[in-house]
């Protein structure tokens, strides 16, 4: 498939200072757990169009808006499921917070992402820390034991 002809006519500078500052919109900002932020709105809020946005967004994420947004949203939410902080909100709150508008997208958008649900990505991962912890515990009570020995 041939890539649009507007592609090879951006300036590769302007495409490093959009990049940039969709970067500092969504990484600083964290604009894409707004569920009505879209690119209309990016586009206003950096002073260019659509088609600039969507060509940047393709050429450093190879990813449409939508795509790109879900993949900063799951990868908060993966990072919210996995902090313990959190183990009391549902599915639903983290679905809200990372900016779903609904928990039904959240899981499809989730398990296409990750190919898992959420919930089994927190039971997983709540598993695995608590066998660290407790590989942990043992590997010190075993030196205190041998420290003991010694003494």
């Amino acid at each position: 498939m041939k890539a649009p002809l507007y592609r090879s006519l951006l300036n590769p500078k302007v495409v490093e200072e959009l990049y940039q500052q969709i970067m500092a919109k969504f990484v600083v900002e964290k604009k894409y757990r707004d569920p009505n932020y879209s690119a209309q709105k990016l586009s206003e809020e950096l002073g260019t169009n659509t088609r600039y946005i969507s060509a940047v967004i393709n050429l450093r994420f190879q990813d449409n808006y939508s795509q790109m947004v879900n993949e900063f949203r799951i990868k908060d939410a993966m990072y919210m499921l996995k902090n313990k902080a959190n183990q009391k909100m549902t599915m639903e709150d983290i679905a809200l917070a990372v900016g779903f508008a609904n928990r039904q997208s959240f899981y499809a958008a989730f398990y296409k992402r990750t190919g898992t649900s959420p919930r089994e990505f927190r039971e997983r991962n709540a598993q695995e820390l608590s066998t660290k912890l407790r590989v942990r515990r043992e590997k010190l009570k075993a030196s205190k034991s041998r420290k003991q020995e010694k003494d």
